[in-house]
């Protein structure tokens, strides 16, 4: 047996990438371990943006040592920077043994047992065909929450984004392996999932000739999963139908996140965006009407080449006005290949970061609003751990996602199980985050 470590990088589609390969590499010849310890690394990397490149290639470089002071024998590079530059890689990184690309997890177990065969070693024989199959997925989150990566690859082809050259066109999974997946998920203990793609709303177009997120919501909630989340929804995307399964299906959190980008008509057309500032201001009207109390997130893109001042003063006056219950912004980041890349007028990042401490400032004061209007109700709480130092409690409600949105912290008088639900009332809150106690319902 063989020990093996894979270290991610990037986005939670990406996640799902390595949970999946890490279950079909322990299922026959691999023992997963640290990566000081492991004689096959494999970094699965992201190109998204430069400092997600950055990140990618100084842990490649990291990794590469253990090959010169420890266990490793091999160390291979998957996910979308090795699909973008596979062959410049190859040149500059010769300590990597092997390149694979985002269409390539199928082939690891292979592409593995031959690296071993060329060292004149021949691994334990392979029980099976070497694909990924959903019943060998290891989650690398809490045992209560995975994400369940509905489809890969863009039809976008949002100007400044290098996800279509990457993964390639829309590809939808079936909802009946979809579901499959689920119900595995669940017998692991998972009591939330959290439904992401590049496009969560686009899901079924590319097999069905439709789409058919309502379709798929609705059988995943015959499982035994206790939340559905949904991420990364376009707004040109969101009709009535799902509005309405939203508000009426008791296991879909009231939350939602859009990634609007921008709220400037100029800058939406030239990031080849399909929706304008009448269907966004529209859409969330809409939302917030038919689904009361419903949780909003996006994130802003700012210092898009040519961005004016009265660009950006539009934006920040739409985050005042319709006060997201979390935002989060990025600088611009020129990519090769892109049609932003060689747009006239790039912003200098300096402005961009003066722009984006701007922003931060709204929303610290929407989100303080958000947390005032908690103070003295009880909401529903996942719980899930001990932060030590503040000797407090800790959880999510419904309008927040892991990692990235308001924790609630809370004291207990009896004993909690990480994972399960707890009704806390909230005291105060403090910065982006509450303070609350769990109530004993006896």
């Amino acid at each position: 047996m063989k020990k093996l470590a894979i270290v991610s990088l990037g986005c939670d589609k990406n996640r799902v990438d390595t949970e999946k390969m890490l279950g079909v590499l322990s299922s026959v010849n691999f023992v997963i371990t640290t990566e000081n310890e492991a004689q096959v690394i494999i970094i699965n990397t992201c190109a998204f943006i430069d400092s997600a490149k950055k990140e990618a290639i100084d842990t490649i470089l990291s990794m590469a040592e253990y090959k010169k002071s420890g266990a490793c024998e091999l160390l291979l590079v998957t996910g979308c920077l090795s699909q973008k530059y596979r062959e410049e890689l190859k040149e500059e990184l010769k300590e990597v043994d092997a390149f694979l690309g985002t269409n390539d997890y199928t082939d690891i177990l292979k592409i593995i047992e031959n690296l071993y065969i060329k060292r004149g070693e021949v691994l334990q024989k392979i029980n099976n065909d070497g694909n990924i199959l959903l019943s060998n997925r290891i989650l690398t989150t809490p045992s209560h929450y995975a994400y369940l990566k509905i489809s890969d690859g863009c039809d976008n082809l949002c100007s400044y984004c290098t996800i279509p050259s990457i993964r390639g066109r829309y590809k939808s999974e079936t909802i009946d392996d979809l579901v499959k997946e689920t119900n595995y998920l669940v017998n692991l203990g998972v009591k939330e999932i959290i439904l992401v793609a590049q496009d969560v709303s686009n899901y079924g177009i590319d097999i069905y000739g439709e789409r058919r997120l309502v379709q798929l919501i609705k059988e995943l909630s015959k499982t035994d999963v206790e939340w559905i989340r949904l991420m990364y929804c376009y707004i040109e995307n969101i009709d009535d139908i799902l509005i309405e399964e939203i508000k009426s299906n008791h296991k879909i959190v009231k939350y939602i996140d859009m990634p609007l980008q921008h709220i400037s008509d100029k800058i939406l057309k030239r990031m080849n965006r399909r929706g304008d500032s009448n269907l966004i201001k529209g859409m969330i009207d809409k939302l917030r009407s038919v689904v009361p109390n419903i949780a909003l997130r996006t994130t802003f893109m700012v210092g898009f080449p040519d961005e004016q001042d009265d660009d950006f003063e539009k934006l920040a006056n739409f985050l005042k006005d319709f006060k997201f219950n979390h935002a989060g912004f990025f600088e611009f980041s020129p990519q090769d290949g892109t049609l932003a890349c060689n747009l006239p007028n790039q912003i200098k990042s300096a402005i961009s970061k003066k722009r984006i401490k701007e922003l931060a400032l709204i929303q610290r004061d929407n989100v303080k609003e958000f947390n005032n209007d908690l103070i003295g109700k009880t909401i529903k709480v996942l719980y899930e751990g001990i932060d030590f130092d503040k000797n407090l409690f800790y959880g999510r409600g419904e309008f927040s996602a892991p990692d990235i949105d308001t924790l609630v912290y809370f004291k207990a008088d009896f004993v909690l199980d990480v994972g399960n639900f707890y009704d806390v009332k909230i005291i105060k809150s403090r910065g982006y985050d509450l303070v609350g106690k769990a109530v004993d319902r006896g």
